[in-house]
């Protein structure tokens, strides 16, 4: 190959690399947009996107209306604010989470460490029960937490986030686990461990990688649900995204924007928050157990 042909090929190659990354910048300015729009006009007074648009810059900064979505804006009849909501979110996001990873590490280490009849057919109704709607499951678990006692309460959903992540996080620490030298399990039943001394002292502490993946796909999805949250909770006990959607449906007359981007942005900050601190574990975590499976 002449030295005009390979100069040609390399202009070629950084031609093509550079088209390819004006697209990705392209594709990602569109994709940052919402929340460009979100973020600039959270600090706006409300007359500047009355009046001059949403896509310009602030004239005059101003924290107002996160402090109205936070702690003064109108949500059904009493002044108060996402506040409340915000913790009800946490009270219900921290356990939910916890209980269905645990239960689900306990599941997949049952399914692949102590094998019983019918196991695989317990995994697949479990695994089965990832892909049943939202919608389907409504009246029948409104009938079992009214038995329960927990109609619209922060329990009540707890319960609900649990049971339905359970099938989630079993396919996740059941996979993971199925690799996992079973010889190092029959080595600590020789020894005299019993089942639960080997969960907590083998397999759980080497199984981090994915039980980041799980935690933050759990957390992302209790924390942005709203379905379930709207049909099992009311009042005092609402969580964050229901109490987004009262925010800005109370609003009347003139539409207050800026306070529902404020509002919006803090409800989106807690998942934002989890996958900036801990997003690099998560796909680590995911190759962890693509390489494992």
């Amino acid at each position: 190959m002449s030295v005009a042909t390979q100069d040609t090929a390399i202009r070629t190659g950084r031609i093509a690399r550079a088209m390819i990354y004006l697209v990705l910048v392209l594709f990602a300015l569109f994709y940052v947009l919402p929340l460009y729009v979100m973020a600039v006009n959270s600090v706006k007074p409300l007359s500047e996107i009355t009046g001059g648009g949403m896509m310009a810059l602030p004239e005059v900064w101003t924290i107002e209306p996160w402090l109205k979505a936070w702690s003064t804006a109108q949500i059904g009849v009493e002044p108060t604010g996402l506040r409340p909501y915000f913790w009800n979110s946490i009270s219900m996001v921290v356990p939910a989470v916890a209980i269905s990873t645990v239960l689900g590490a306990l599941n997949g280490y049952v399914l692949t460490k102590w094998r019983f009849r019918w196991d695989t057919i317990l995994f697949g109704l479990m695994l089965f029960a990832c892909f049943i709607p939202f919608q389907i499951v409504l009246i029948p678990m409104a009938a079992v937490l009214g038995f329960l006692g927990l109609a619209g309460s922060t329990s009540g959903l707890v319960l609900v986030h649990v049971v339905y992540g359970i099938g989630f996080s079993t396919l996740y620490f059941r996979n993971y686990y199925a690799v996992f030298p079973t010889e190092l399990v029959r080595a600590a039943q020789i020894d005299g461990a019993g089942f639960f001394q080997i969960f907590w002292r083998i397999l759980l502490p080497s199984s981090g990688p994915i039980s980041v993946v799980c935690i933050i796909w759990q957390f992302t999805n209790i924390w942005n649900d709203f379905l379930f949250g709207a049909s099992f909770a009311s009042g005092d006990g609402a969580p964050m995204t229901v109490a987004l959607n009262n925010l800005v449906q109370s609003s009347t007359g003139v539409k207050e924007y800026n306070v529902h981007f404020a509002g919006a942005i803090l409800a989106a900050l807690p998942t934002l928050l989890v996958y900036i601190v801990a997003g690099r574990y998560f796909v680590r975590g995911l190759m962890a157990g693509s390489v494992k499976g």
